[in-house]
């Protein structure tokens, strides 16, 4: 018999915006939770759905294919419901829609709150307070509620008021300093944001940890995770170097930070295709000396161990690329591990669509089409549960796209009521003219 998902029963109310906080509710919707995406017709929030609100095939061509990767680079009517960047964060989740700034848009949410579990934000400080939401309205509205808050910099001190995305907390972390080639500036690094999706995950452990206390004490929680936090988390040893060393760190490149050498990415025979070594123990580079056929340089005594290594590291690296380079990517892969190696092949999006090992797993699932994006693989939660049902349960939720469920089942409204919300502009399942325009 299938066990209950982990957070069946749980409902979340998700204020989040961007890439840190709809992580956070992605993975309580995973584990079961149901996640209720308040989102106003009347306000625009940048980088959430889309990249703009209004766009064109010429405008999405022009951009990364991240942001500008809509259908058939047509992004409808809508954009706002197939943009690449942000619709796969919105599985398993409902979305209803509501102007929370007005006196009736309060009751409404305070209402939600009512019969809720928890509360998830990441708006810049202080903006739930001026809706009048508020840590001790929240609990007086829901005394055991769960309220996570995810500031870019904190609730408190000099950067309070700083606003940003992952790169601006990923910056101010220290990530651009560490991650990029050797001897290159912080501004020729591309553009990733690793620290929005660690938040997320900060950001749902600290959930399940006060909704496991709430369990054993009857007692909610206020948390703040800050995202910066969460990003300097990612690199514990440049921190304790400078700290109890008084070094401060470079990049590295894709060398180890544990000290296993050759660890690198490796050209293949095909343009474009890489494959990752890493040699973690003396043994790994007896055995990767061996499958290169014991060349009379890799036998070098100085080399038997990390540290005599370390001290060739260069040359050892350019002596491998020299070999991989006549390889094909993926035989080449098999036959390393086959040999005892710590090996994978750099795999690009369009590659891991169609890596067997993936297809093997289950990594994707096909979802029906909707009037805004067609029939088309997904990825499912990269995790699984031994007896939970784990997964893609309900496609990217549209927007708006459960006012009927929350208003009548969830809140109780009768059709009156109803109707009157939706002449003022608080129900809606596309955007305002404040937000498109005439």
């Amino acid at each position: 018999m299938t066990a209950p998902l982990p957070l069946n029963g749980i409902r979340v109310v998700d204020f989040s915006i961007v890439w840190a906080g709809q992580s956070v509710t992605m993975y309580l919707a995973d584990l079961g939770a149901e996640v209720i995406k308040v989102e106003n017709p009347r306000i625009w929030n940048p980088l959430t759905r889309a990249s703009a609100a209004r766009l064109t095939p010429q405008m999405c061509l022009a951009l990364p294919p991240w942001l500008g990767g809509h259908p058939n680079n047509d992004p409808g009517p809508r954009p706002w419901n197939n943009s690449p960047a942000f619709i796969h964060i919105l599985r398993n989740k409902k979305s209803f829609t509501v102007d929370s700034r007005t006196a009736e848009g309060l009751t409404i949410v305070q209402s939600l709150v009512a019969r809720s579990d928890v509360l998830v934000e990441n708006l810049p400080v202080g903006t739930l307070d001026k809706l009048g939401l508020d840590d001790a309205t929240l609990q007086s509205v829901r005394p055991d509620l769960v309220i996570l808050h995810q500031p870019s910099f904190g609730r408190h001190g000099d950067y309070r008021d700083g606003r940003g995305y992952g790169s601006h907390m990923d910056a101010v972390a220290g990530s651009t300093i560490l991650r990029g080639y050797r001897g290159t500036a912080p501004l020729s690094n591309v553009q990733i944001v690793p620290g929005d999706f660690t938040a997320g995950l900060h950001g749902a452990v600290a959930v399940l940890a006060a909704l496991r206390h709430r369990r054993r004490t009857g007692e909610g929680q206020v948390i703040e995770v800050s995202q910066a936090d969460s990003s300097a988390c990612q690199f514990p040893q440049a921190a304790l170097d400078a700290a109890w060393n008084g070094r401060a760190s470079g990049t590295l490149g894709n060398r180890s930070v544990e000290g296993f050498v050759p660890n690198g990415v490796f050209p293949c025979r095909a343009p474009g295709d890489w494959i990752a070594i890493s040699c973690r123990t003396d043994e790994e580079w007896a055995a990767l000396v061996r499958f290169l056929g014991a060349p009379a340089w890799a036998e070098d005594g100085a080399l038997a161990t990390a540290d005599g290594r370390a001290q060739h590291e260069d040359a050892i690296e350019l002596r491998l690329a020299d070999f991989t380079a006549g390889h094909d990517q993926i035989k080449l892969f098999h036959a390393l591990q086959d040999a005892g190696v710590t090996a994978g092949p750099v795999l690009s999006a369009a590659q891991a669509a169609n890596d067997p090992h993936l297809r093997a797993t289950g990594a994707w699932t096909t979802l029906p089409a909707t009037d805004d994006y067609p029939e088309t693989e997904w990825a499912v939660p990269p995790y699984r549960f031994s007896e939970s049902p784990v997964g893609l349960r309900t496609p990217p939720c549209l927007f708006g796209e459960h006012n009927e469920y929350v208003y009548r089942e969830v809140l109780g409204l009768g059709d009156e009521e109803i109707e009157e919300l939706r002449a003022a502009g608080h129900i809606s399942d596309t955007y305002g003219l404040e937000v498109l325009g005439p």
